[in-house]
């Protein structure tokens, strides 16, 4: 079961160490699921770029000394993998309470986009992540008409329910789809409005067993898988693949279809990544994702709401802390205390993380959860 979730304001904070972000985070979520630090009886961290020993600081901070405790990276990915151990490990008896983190400070380290690995061919011909999506957006735009138009109705849709995340790092007037296209070209076809900013935040998830109290979340699936080999050769465009196959184990642990999944969180660091997810995930044919934003079919008051938080796009993309930001948001919303950002059908809900950036293959890992109220 889900027992609390918590975090922190996602925006740059340099000023801040990387353990205040974790503190608050956690305070919420020990109070959200109501206990004590001294009912934890384990500690699991996602992080991507955290300082060497981030955890072990953090563990010193709340108080909790000798608690087992670990790191797990995962690119983007890396706060839905901590919180897949931690699920698996209540499933297995091994402990009964466990305290997932996700936390980045992307603000000290990157001014723009991230710096690709050197020794893999991308850092080689200086092809950042901007310019991986942008190379998927253009092919699903010779493959299947996508237009520019529809691209940018992602954003649009994001940044507007943005407006009423408090937590989110982006809060201005939600752009027209004119002024998304007319912003700065960052990789063609993705404008600078159809990029994730860079963000410090962190995300606190308590997972537990049975209990019978009052607002825990019962965790239908859980299914992580790593990414397989990749290249221009393939079927499917870059990260695809990951997301299907870690949305065919979850519908299956589930018992469901993506038609009673109710509301999504999903990684929509780039708009092309939205459309391509939510084909993979099963809510769209292939090649016919893009029309999801521009019909109505995703916004807050859709048929299947998709980032009611703003998502990547709005609230910011610290890394290891966006997955756990995703099941906060999707807790909330099914718990209907999201405030002016809830959903009509709120019984269901799903996270979708995918990190990637290890040069060929079709992602480093993709975690996909599926939440419901008992």
């Amino acid at each position: 079961m889900l027992w609390g979730v918590g975090t922190s304001d996602y925006g740059l904070q340099p000023e801040k160490r990387v353990e205040q972000l974790c503190w608050t985070a956690i305070a919420e979520a020990v109070a959200d699921a109501g206990i004590t630090p001294a009912d934890i009886d384990a500690i699991i961290v996602g992080s991507v770029f955290g300082p060497p020993g981030v955890a072990t600081r953090v563990q010193r901070g709340i108080g909790l000394p000798g608690v087992p405790m670990w790191t797990v990276e995962n690119a983007c990915a890396s706060g839905t993998s901590a919180y897949h151990e931690a699920v698996e490990a209540v499933r297995s008896g091994r402990f009964g309470c466990v305290l997932v983190l996700g936390v980045d400070q992307m603000s000290t380290l990157f001014s723009g986009a991230i710096v690709p690995e050197a020794t893999d061919p991308e850092g080689a011909s200086s092809l950042p992540l901007p310019g991986l999506y942008a190379l998927g957006a253009q092919r699903y735009v010779q493959e299947f008409g996508v237009t520019p138009e529809q691209l940018a109705a992602v954003a649009v849709k994001n940044k507007r329910n943005g407006l009423d995340n408090p937590r989110a790092q982006l809060r201005k007037a939600a752009p027209t789809i004119e002024e998304v296209l007319s912003s700065r070209m960052i990789a063609e076809p993705l404008t600078f409005l159809q990029c994730c900013p860079t963000s410090d935040g962190a995300g606190a998830v308590i997972v537990g067993g049975e209990r019978g109290r009052e607002g825990d979340l019962r965790i239908e699936a859980s299914a992580m898988v790593s990414g397989a080999l990749w290249d221009h050769r393939s079927d499917d465009v870059w990260g695809y693949a990951s997301v299907a196959r870690a949305a065919e184990q979850a519908y299956a642990q589930a018992e469901r279809t993506p038609s009673e999944i109710d509301v999504m969180e999903v990684h929509d660091a780039f708009t092309i990544g939205e459309i391509v997810t939510l084909e993979a995930l099963g809510v769209a044919p292939r090649g016919k994702g893009a029309e999801l934003a521009p019909s109505g079919h995703t916004a807050r008051d859709g048929v299947q709401p998709v980032n009611p938080s703003g998502g990547l796009l709005s609230r910011g993309h610290p890394l290891g802390g966006t997955g756990t930001a995703q099941i906060a948001e999707i807790a909330w919303q099914l718990r209907g205390r999201a405030g002016a950002r809830q959903v009509a059908r709120h019984r269901v809900g799903m996270v979708e993380t995918m990190g990637g950036g290890a040069a060929g293959m079709d992602g480093n890992a993709c975690v996909v959860t599926i939440l419901s109220r008992p």
